[in-house]
């Protein structure tokens, strides 16, 4: 009986301690493994009852050993007590702290590990220029690559500049030069961008291509806002180019501003007003504004008015003056001319004029001043008066006259003499003679300003392109 006693003793004393560890492990996680309810907790039964002698030094020298060997954890000391491993010292950061816990709980006969490594903040300078040598070596070996993503990029940009180079084909495909100028532009620019792509991605540059294309747009936008009238004046210089809405040397009136066009430019229309001075019209306010022209359609209309005593017979003073305007050399018959009478005022009938000429024959303000002349000494030499505005002031006949102390009556006022008989009129003198030829000097001035061989290659008026 004392012998089996003897056999059974240990197993009566594991029993109990194997059941306390069961229960304390249930307490703290029901239903739970104990290696997963605690971190770096041993598993079941894996504790030896009694430790071998020289246990805790063997495991601390091993430890020392391992972390003298590793650089991030030569500053850890490590001391054992019964298995129980106590980690300390400093570790340059959290994950080399956890690699160290990771080491000691690997090393047979440790039972767990107590770890309060702090992180060391003091300045390893042999470490960061140990750092920047390696980044100066590592640059080193790229050299090569980065030459020749270098070379490959340049290539491409240069077969990218060399197509752009064939004017006289994008001339020839294009509407105008302006537009061949601006595909070429864009072929420059879109190889450049392919370039830089390219030789960033051989280099493994990626991120840093994102960032630059997207700081790129970034920035585009924001020039754009910056820059938004430039950029409209640009694309509307491309539409006027592409529609032509006039031709070199045209009469137009854009925005009130009238003159002769000189020629079309990629910023500005330049004109000549017909006082001689040179005039340049944004292309956006000339894309977005109201043209008139007078050179598109040679026959213009011109028009004056007369007018004749409220006496006199105005429909005759009408059908005088049609006959008289329509019987002007430079007056044309079709569309005929016309006289309508329009109002009748305080003192005379007003009549409007309205006739239409060639302007490639006859001058516009020439012809309308001869009209005008001719039209009035028709209407004098026929009788017709045509009067100044006239005001009548009557005065009534008083029954009494009104009391005035220590004031004389006043005498009545003597008859106006009668008026003194009109001079007989001169017969109007023949306007056929007179000279109403077109004025050409803004004309020839324009024509010279053209001739100018420097300034040709910039206007955008094609005349063999169909007008707008």
């Amino acid at each position: 009986m004392k012998t089996l006693a003897r056999l059974f003793a240990p197993l009566l004393l594991v029993l109990p301690l194997a059941g306390g560890v069961a229960t304390a492990q249930a307490a703290i996680v029901p239903d739970a493994p104990a290696s997963e309810a605690v971190p770096n907790a041993p598993e079941a039964g894996s504790i030896e009852v009694e430790q071998v002698d020289g246990a805790d030094d063997r495991i601390a020298a091993r430890l020392a050993d391992i972390f003298a060997n590793v650089p991030s954890l030569s500053a850890v000391t490590v001391s054992v007590s019964e298995g129980v491993v106590s980690l300390t010292g400093t570790a340059p950061d959290a994950e080399a702290a956890a690699r160290a816990e990771s080491i000691a709980i690997g090393v047979d006969g440790v039972v767990t590990v107590e770890n309060a490594i702090e992180r060391d903040v003091s300045v390893n300078i042999g470490a960061g220029v140990g750092g920047l040598e390696d980044k100066l070596r590592d640059a080193w070996r790229m050299v090569p690559l980065v030459g020749f993503a270098v070379v490959v990029g340049l290539l491409i940009a240069g077969f990218g500049y060399l197509l752009a180079s064939f004017r006289g084909l994008w001339t020839r495909i294009a509407p105008n030069v302006f537009l061949a100028e601006l595909i070429s532009s864009a072929l420059r620019f879109i190889f450049v961008i392919l370039a830089a792509v390219v030789a960033l991605d051989m280099i493994g540059a990626g991120a840093l291509m994102g960032a630059v294309l997207g700081g790129a747009g970034v920035i585009g936008v924001a020039l754009g806002f910056a820059m938004r009238d430039t950029i409209e004046n640009y694309v509307a210089s491309l539409m006027l180019s592409l529609r032509q809405p006039f031709r070199a040397n045209d009469h137009v009136v854009i925005e009130g501003q009238e003159g002769r066009v000189i020629r079309l430019t990629s910023r500005a229309t330049i004109m000549m007003t017909l006082d001689g001075n040179h005039l340049r019209i944004p292309n956006s306010t000339v894309f977005k504004g109201t043209i008139l022209n007078y050179t598109r359609n040679p026959q213009r209309r011109f028009d004056f008015v007369l007018g004749v005593d409220a006496d006199d017979d105005a429909e005759a003073a009408r059908c005088l003056g049609q006959e008289t305007l329509g019987g002007l050399s430079f007056v044309l018959n079709n569309p005929a001319a016309e006289v309508r009478i329009v109002e009748v005022g305080d003192s005379n009938v007003v009549l409007r004029f309205l006739g239409w000429i060639d302007q490639r024959e006859a001058d516009f303000h020439k012809a309308r001043s001869r009209s005008i002349a001719a039209c009035k000494g028709a209407l004098e030499d026929a009788g017709f008066a045509l009067p100044e505005p006239i005001y009548r002031l009557r005065f009534d006949q008083r029954t009494a006259s009104l009391p005035f102390e220590n004031v004389s009556e006043r005498p009545a006022p003597s008859p106006a003499p009668p008026p003194a008989p009109k001079a007989p009129k001169s017969p109007a003198r023949s306007l056929e003679e007179e000279d109403v030829a077109p004025e050409n000097e803004v004309e020839r001035m324009v024509d010279a300003e053209r001739q100018d061989a420097g300034e040709q290659k910039n206007d955008l008026l094609d005349s063999d392109r169909p007008v707008e």
